[in-house]
């Protein structure tokens, strides 16, 4: 029996007379009747395969998950992302050992944290096809594998070289938030995984602040080495958490696998019954191709997508920026290694207070769609944001004012870091939100594009910080001047939330792909309307009664014209006497298809391959 989000999910379908032609093809029924034939809602093959569809699934998929499954992989799921962003950050406290050991300088030995990030975000967007070919599970696996063997690699470095290739094979490997925000979409849907979406980015912000906090400890106390050992111990803990906590939750692969189990287990009559990927070619190399291009194609054609990953981008930048500057700044106030690291504890704090800030928006937000389900814009989600995209300005600012240091209180800086860190995680939740919004099922794509931006630039951000804050002007403003600009350059790129939340519509509006996507969820929902019956048992007791038999496409055209009618909302299509009177469809209204985890959340056109 399915969690009861799971029975609420599903509207009556509505009873119709067995007609000549279903003989053979369903033993489908329910008390009212019997039900829409399964070949309506399957792939009927010339090869006498039958595709069974996730509709006949209820129960068995990610979306079905108890909240207690759900809430224990996306913990797992949290340490991994902490602990693959915090590999990106704590590099930064083995830079003085790595110069010491090889004798390089420190733009040199800052090398291997540029590669590392700007490998992420490469290597985020090459995981992202075979995660919907192969599934989640194994591809999360073989990236934690690899990243945690190319830990070796650093460890054991017997010259310099050898450290910067571990490190871009490394960031190469890490399958970062491509696939993670596909789990997130294979057990919530759109409109029902803020929360979940929430928790995640505060996995991604918080694991690259903790690095700096970690490694000044590994500074101070051990050896360089240590750093990539601490990186490999962790690595291998998440890895094993997953290994032991973490299903398979991509849609496809569960139905291939309820597929296998009715071959196995009703051989007789579901001997034809198979999944989708089992009857599905694989991945060609344009398919391949086309899946890595996107990103970069919605750079080119999508607006949105680059004024809000640009922004994103910047902030996330801030931070690495800050790993190489607050040693600078915080010397004025003699801060050691120790003290140096714990002035990374108010962006942690920050993180953590703007994701709590967003519990009553996504509240809100929920009441609304309760009660009408078409009132919410994609641009509603931008509406914290505009409140708190100001501060990374003004914390900018203020920090700048702050670095020139005693009398100021050495607290006066971390005020304003605070506020900059308040302001990064929102623009990182909001751009991402929206995006999911507005882009539907090339919503990886558009968020691939946010992340791979927010990566990249960091890993310049790690080559010119140390420069940055050393060569502009006298010495006395040469941590004052560097950071106005970040503040100047805070301001413009702010600007993009309130012309895309006041404007978003007409851009999208003139986005031929935009408006493809609001018009395939329009289909997709009065086809979700009516597929269904009201009960998990009707599915379970379908699936056992059905009767698979050879056939072919040429069986289905009687079909087409009654049943396209049907999902376009008609009671009888064009020609068609009117029957069965007496059992309506079912129509369960706005209360009950917008709340969480209701017929909305079952979205076929999002995340799915």
């Amino acid at each position: 029996m399915a969690s009861e989000s799971g029975r609420d999910r599903f509207s009556t379908l509505e009873p119709i007379p067995t007609a000549p032609e279903d003989q053979g093809l369903s033993g489908v029924t329910s008390p009212d009747g019997p039900l829409k034939p399964i070949h309506t809602l399957a792939v009927a093959r010339e090869d006498g395969k039958l595709v069974l569809p996730e509709e006949y699934c209820i129960g068995r998929l990610g979306f079905d998950f108890s909240s207690a499954k759900k809430w224990t992989i996306l913990s797992v799921i949290f340490a991994v992302q902490v602990s693959m962003n915090f590999n990106a950050s704590v590099y930064g406290n083995a830079v003085m050992g790595l110069q010491e050991e090889f004798g390089i300088g420190g733009q040199v030995a800052r090398i291997g944290q540029a590669v590392f990030l700007i490998a992420y975000g490469f290597g985020s967007e090459l995981w992202a096809p075979w995660s919907e070919e192969i599934g989640r599970w194994p591809i999360m696996q073989c990236s934690l594998a690899l990243v945690n063997l190319c830990q070796l690699l650093p460890a054991l470095a017997p010259n310099y070289p050898v450290v910067v290739v571990g490190r871009f094979l490394g960031g190469l490997s890490s399958a970062g938030g491509s696939v993670t925000l596909g789990m997130i979409a294979d057990m919530w849907g759109a409109d029902s995984q803020q929360y979940a979406l929430n928790f995640m980015v505060l996995s991604s912000c918080g694991g690259s602040a903790l690095g700096p906090i970690f490694g000044a400890f590994i500074q101070k106390y051990l050896h360089w080495r240590w750093v990539f050992w601490v990186q490999m111990i962790l690595g291998g803990i998440v890895q094993l958490a997953h290994l032991c906590l973490v299903p398979e939750t991509r849609v496809h692969s569960l139905v291939d696998d309820e597929a296998r189990r009715l071959r196995r287990e009703e051989s007789e009559k579901c001997s034809h019954v198979y999944g989708p990927g089992e009857v599905k070619g694989g991945l060609t190399m344009k398919d391949i191709l086309a899946t890595w291009g996107r990103p970069f194609l919605m750079f080119a054609q999508e607006p949105i997508v680059l004024w809000l990953s640009l922004l994103s981008g910047f902030s996330d930048a801030l931070i690495f920026i800050f790993i190489d500057s607050f040693q600078t700044v915080f010397d004025l106030w003699g801060f050691d290694t120790i003290a140096h690291g714990m002035t990374f504890v108010p962006i942690v704090i920050g993180y953590l207070v703007a994701y709590v800030t967003y519990f009553p928006i996504l509240r809100r937000h929920e009441l609304i769609r309760r009660r009408d389900p078409h009132r919410l814009q994609p641009e509603s989600r931008l509406v914290w944001l505009t409140f708190t995209a100001p501060f990374l300005a003004i914390g900018l600012f203020g920090f700048a004012a702050a670095t020139m240091g005693p009398p100021i209180p050495w607290i006066v800086p971390m005020i304003f870091v605070f506020l900059v860190a308040i302001a990064n995680y929102n623009i990182y939740m909001g751009t991402v939100d929206y995006m999911v919004a507005a882009y539907g099922p090339f919503s990886a794509s558009a968020t691939g594009g946010n992340a791979l931006a927010r990566d990249v630039l960091a890993g310049v951000a790690a080559m010119y910080s140390h420069p940055f804050y050393h060569r502009i002007g006298s010495p006395k403003w040469q941590k004052f001047w560097p950071t106005i600009i970040l503040g100047v350059l805070a301001l413009a790129f702010t600007i993009s939330v309130y012309v895309i939340y006041f404007k978003g519509p007409t851009i999208r509006a003139r986005s031929k792909m935009a408006q493809n996507i609001s018009h395939d969820r329009e289909v997709a929902d009065t086809r979700r309307s009516t597929l269904v019956p009201e009960d998990i048992q009707d599915i379970e007791q379908a699936i056992r009664d059905l009767q698979v038999a050879p056939t072919t496409s040429e069986q289905l055209p009687a079909y087409t014209e009654m049943d396209s009618a049907r999902m376009q909302g008609q009671t009888h299509a064009p020609g068609e006497a009117h029957v069965d009177e007496a059992h309506p469809p079912t129509d369960p209204g706005p209360e009950v298809s917008e709340l969480p985890g209701t017929t909305e959340d079952h979205d076929p056109a999002h995340g799915r391959s």
